[in-house]
């Protein structure tokens, strides 16, 4: 039996198939509420791997994942909804999975072991971009060669791995340990270690998102509204923090060609969406600021009236 903590048998699950139901469930349960408390010593490795995510993404650098099986599924799930939530362009998101999303039919384990098709796969890798490796044992070939790779190119590299001592935080950047209990299914990584990796993929990314300026008060304010509920959503978004009406909201969203940022600065008294922008642009993208140097320059008009 294989020492890694990830391949290691649950000491509850003896007998485990001769239960009834509904203690099976409660075992299963209690395995992945147990494995989601892996993140809390995590917090600090994730704060600094944020930081490389949105350094990258703010100099036009790409977020690349990289991952192979069950690891693989919670990478995508996480990269295909950056550009919708929180705007950033699909260009400059990666998923190398291994064996490509043709493999996602059936999920071969083969393509884990194809460092061949790692080196292919991270030629679109270069500097200044981040790679977020991740791989529950830590040592799926795979991922530890575009890793590898990474780093012999000047990205920076985030490791995940859900067992200590794994090989795949040697060289890394920012090492992120989720050290998960054993499943309770042994080496089934696709439950507790899956559910501790898709809990600091949204950790991550929605704290780099913030660090992009993306999030204002909990909004989400850079999304992509591109169906009538987000426009809604979108809507609402702008008049709560503009303390206006939802109609007159609406209008402002509207003259903002679909921009949430640049609707609250219409609101807030910016002359046009060109002046918007641009106030955008000086401040980081970030809303917060943009508004406080609004209103800096109307108190400036205003003081320069009044003489």
């Amino acid at each position: 039996m294989s020492q890694k903590a990830t391949e290691a048998r649950h000491k509850k699950a003896e007998g485990l198939d001769t239960r009834a139901p509904e203690d099976i469930l409660a075992l299963l349960a209690s395995g992945q509420q147990d494995a989601a408390g892996a993140v809390d010593a995590a917090i600090p490795a994730l704060a600094e791997a944020a930081d490389l995510l949105a350094d990258a993404l703010r100099s036009g650098g790409k977020l690349v994942y990289a991952a192979a099986g069950s690891s693989g599924l919670m990478a995508m799930a996480d990269a295909l909804e950056l550009p919708g939530t929180y705007g950033i362009p699909r260009d400059q998101i990666v998923l190398l999975l291994a064996g490509g999303l043709s493999s996602l039919g059936d999920m071969p384990g083969a393509p884990e072991d194809d460092v061949v098709l790692a080196e292919k796969d991270a030629s679109v890798i270069t500097e200044g971009d981040c790679v977020l490796a991740v791989s529950a044992s830590g040592s799926t070939p795979y991922v530890l060669k575009i890793a590898e790779i990474a780093g012999s190119r000047g990205a920076k590299v985030v490791a995940i791995a859900n067992n200590p001592d794994a090989c795949l935080f040697e060289g890394a950047d920012v090492a992120v340990l989720l050290q998960t209990p054993p499943e309770v299914v042994a080496g089934s990584t696709r439950m507790g270690a899956g559910t501790a990796q898709k809990l600091a993929f949204n950790m991550l990314s929605t704290l780099a998102a913030i660090k992009l300026g993306h999030v204002h008060d909990g909004h989400m304010v850079n999304l992509r509204a591109d169906n009538e509920k987000l426009r809604i959503r979108a809507a609402g978004m702008v008049a709560e923090i503009a303390g206006i009406g939802f109609d007159e909201a609406r209008d402002f969203f509207a003259r903002a060609d679909g921009s949430v940022k640049v609707a609250v600065l219409l609101a807030a008294g910016a002359a046009d969406a060109a002046a918007a922008r641009e106030l955008l642009n000086c401040s980081g993208q970030v809303l917060r600021k943009a508004l406080a140097e609004l209103d800096v320059t109307e108190n400036t008009v205003k003081c320069a009236a009044r003489r």
